[in-house]
């Protein structure tokens, strides 16, 4: 699955199969990204695609110099399994 980041729309998308797979995310005050929904069509779960997803969430965030406010369930469960990406997280 490619993964493309819609700007405008503030999404990152995933054309799949079964539909397309998204993490919404907004820009709040301190200029940080929220991540606060991730959604894969059902048939597509569990193939890892909710991780590529976040992985290019993390990957915009850190080229930009951003940080990141995980309010999705599974943003916040993906990166405490990646600490490595700790850094990120918005205080």
């Amino acid at each position: 699955m490619r993964i493309r980041h819609d700007v405008d729309s503030h999404r990152f998308l995933g054309e799949t199969a079964s539909g397309t797979a998204v993490l919404a995310y907004t820009r709040v005050p301190s200029g940080a990204l929220e991540l606060y929904n991730t959604y894969v069509p059902a048939p597509e779960r569990g193939r890892g695609l909710g991780g590529r997803l976040v992985e290019a969430a993390v990957a915009y965030a850190r080229e930009q110099g951003l940080r990141i406010v995980p309010t999705c369930w599974y943003v916040a469960e993906w990166l405490d399994a990646h600490p490595e990406h700790g850094d990120l997280l918005d205080d």
